[in-house]
Order: structure tokens, then sequence, then C-alpha cells
């Protein structure tokens, strides 16, 4: 499978005959820039998907006209829904530890491409997954997880999930780089992994990665430019 970030929580995921995006965002206009934010990632640009998926409704996850090819669209909902790729799992979950009530609601997608099980946790901001959730969501191969803390999930909860969930690789997302300066780095997660595997792109194919030991590895793609 082959997987691209674009920054944020944007992914492209594809194998031989299917591709789903995820978490496209907008660039922020002047009412979010006035408040000093910063936010360079590059603007997603001619990329098309079978799938698309939105985790929940703000401007740096749901770009849904930056994606092309007519995809079919899955956004902020929740239930076991048929897809161009076959079943997709969404699991009701909140952007807060305050059921929802601060920053509202996420949704956490689980798909199989290429034979892998693919979880993409959103802006998960709850402190700990619910039992139900936790049933829901199943074995996890790829996990794409926010680990840069404020609006959602730090470092320690992130590892929480990673104990949990126990995946074969797992991918950081929605931290501090270059291109954004309201979160977190993701130094803090990183430094609890035996293995981490930097990729020298912003995309990589899972069949190229080292081989994992008995703990998950971390894959950290490079800042897209």
């Amino acid at each position: 499978m082959r997987v691209q970030w674009y920054g944020q929580s944007a992914f492209r995921l594809a194998d031989d005959h299917k591709a789903v995006f995820a978490d496209p965002f907008h660039l922020p206009g002047p009412e979010v820039t006035a408040r000093g934010f910063r936010f360079a990632y590059p603007a997603i640009r001619d990329v098309t998907a079978d799938l698309l998926l939105i985790t929940h409704e703000h401007f740096d996850h749901n770009a849904a006209d930056a994606v092309g090819g007519s995809p079919q669209v899955i956004r902020s909902t929740a239930g076991v829904l048929d897809s161009p790729l076959g079943k997709v799992t969404a699991v009701a979950a909140e952007h807060d530890a305050a059921a929802g009530t601060e920053r509202g609601p996420n949704t956490i997608f689980v798909l199989t491409l290429g034979g892998l099980r693919v979880c993409h946790f959103g802006d998960f901001g709850q402190t700990a997954l619910r039992p139900e959730q936790r049933r829901a969501i199943g074995p996890v191969d790829l996990l794409l997880l926010p680990v840069g803390g404020g609006p959602t999930i730090g470092a320690a909860a992130a590892m929480q999930l990673v104990r949990q969930l126990s995946p074969r690789w797992v991918v950081p997302m929605h931290y501090r780089t270059p291109a954004i300066g309201f979160l977190e780095p993701a130094d803090a997660f990183l430094t609890q992994f035996a293995q981490v595997h930097r990729c020298p792109t912003s995309d990589w194919d899972t069949a190229e990665l080292p081989v994992a030991g008995p703990q998950p590895l971390a894959v950290v793609p490079a800042v897209p430019a």
C-alpha cells in the first residue's frame, strides 16, 4: 500500500486498484491567520480518490473540494458503511474530553486496503477509548494518530492508544512542524518507541518499511514541501 502525507491529518492511501483520501484541508483564511496561527503546508492539488473520509467539520480536515475523481464521501458520521473499498467502520468519538461540548464530534475511521487494516483517528480528544469504541475498531495494522496535544491528545494519551491497539505501524499526525505552529512537536511521542523509521519523502510504501520487532514501528514521513 502506498501512503502519502500532505500535512496535518491529510493522507492518501492506495493499492493497485483503489485509493482513499482522509481529512484534506483548506488553507486558512484571514479569520484564522489573524489569530496568530501558522498553517503553511502546500495546498492539496491534482489528487484523486475513490473514497473520501472526513472525520469532522474543521477547516484543516474537511476540504472535500480539494479531492478529484468524484469520490464517494463519508463525513462526520458513524456506522458500518458500504464504499468502493468495501466496508468502512466509522466510530463515533469526541474532539475533546468533555463529551464533545467544547470542540464537537469526531469520527475514527477503519477500513481495509491492500490487505491491511487502517485506522485514522481524526482529531481524537477523549482522555481514553471507551470499551465499545475499542471493540468497534478491532485489529489494526496501520494506525494514523494525532500526537500534538492542544485540541487533541498528546504524547502520553497517544502512547496509551498504541499499547491498546498494538498496530504494526504507527504514523504520528497533527503535530508541530516547520509548517505549523499551534501544536506540540512529535518528539515526546517518538522517544517512547524502540524503532523509529524516518522517511526521506512524504510518501512511502508499506512493503518497503523495515521489519518491525516485537513492538510497533513508528513511521515518520518527511514534512511536505
